[in-house]
């Protein structure tokens, strides 16, 4: 390991965190691959349990034998750490949501839909969120509802932008998830049944016995072969997802709730 302690933003170490973009982040660096961002201590540390490489580690000095120890003993040999002044490094855009703690990690390839679904009986589809808060957001409450894997169409923000990963706190290396021309299609091709989310008159409860997915002869002729693929969509006129599922929809769900309430604004 190497510690290099830097005096300037101009430094070519700190390209990754202080002149990219995200979209320069998944193309410029590495574009087979791609490289994308980590921040604070706990995210950090879900990502490297997860098995993502790190590529570099910037923190305060302080941290390297406080908050970042563990995971600087974690890090391969070859990987720099980069240190310097919390003033210096107060003035990247984002630093100081961090804990003063960001590394700099390697994408993985994705998946197909079919090897992440293989064994999944409830999968989100996200068609159209483009707001990085509301997909990390997501994950996070994906992996708390047990949710089995997330498909992303192009139009979707990426989860493993900055924002996205420290909002879901880390749950996006830890749900299964890739991206899809067409979500919808392909799903159904797996013998998914797919519903948008939305509160309408017409939805039924997302705990409905219909939507079991079909196990014994007999069964709701209606339920899914494999299990339900949920499809959420851009917010607008109280609905999620009718738009992305169109008319390949079996149905509108609803989250069972005390209290009937919907938390997107009317257009």
């Amino acid at each position: 390991m190497s510690v290099q302690t830097i005096t300037s933003l101009n430094d070519p170490g700190l390209a990754v965190y202080a002149a990219l973009t995200e979209a320069q982040l998944r193309s410029r660096l590495e574009p087979e691959k791609g490289v994308f961002i980590a921040e604070s201590p706990k995210v950090i540390r879900v990502a490297m349990s997860a098995g993502y490489e790190p590529l570099s580690l910037l923190c305060e000095r302080r941290h390297l034998t406080g908050d970042a120890a563990d995971i600087v003993a974690a890090l391969p040999q070859d990987c720099p750490v980069y240190t310097g002044e919390r003033e210096l490094l107060a003035s990247l855009t984002g630093y100081t949501l961090t804990r003063g703690v960001l590394c700099a990690m390697r994408r993985r390839k994705m998946g197909s839909v079919a090897e992440i679904c293989s064994a999944a009986r409830r999968v989100v589809v996200l068609d159209n969120v483009v707001e990085a808060t509301n997909v990390g957001a997501i994950f996070r409450s994906a992996a708390a509802l047990g949710v089995d894997a997330v498909v992303l169409a192009a139009t979707a923000c990426d989860p493993l932008n900055r924002r996205a990963v420290r909002v879901s706190m880390g749950t996006v290396f830890l749900v299964p998830w890739t991206v899809a021309a067409d979500p919808i299609a392909e799903l159904s091709a797996l013998g998914f049944r797919t519903a948008a989310m939305a509160l309408t008159d017409r939805s039924i409860a997302l705990d409905a016995p219909c939507l079991k997915p079909r196990r014994l002869h007999g069964a709701h002729s209606h339920a899914p072969r494999r299990g339900l693929a949920q499809c959420g969509g851009r917010s607008g006129r109280g609905v999620l997802g009718i738009e992305a599922v169109g008319g390949n929809s079996r149905g509108v769900l609803r989250t069972p709730a005390q209290v009937r309430f919907c938390s997107l604004i009317p257009k």
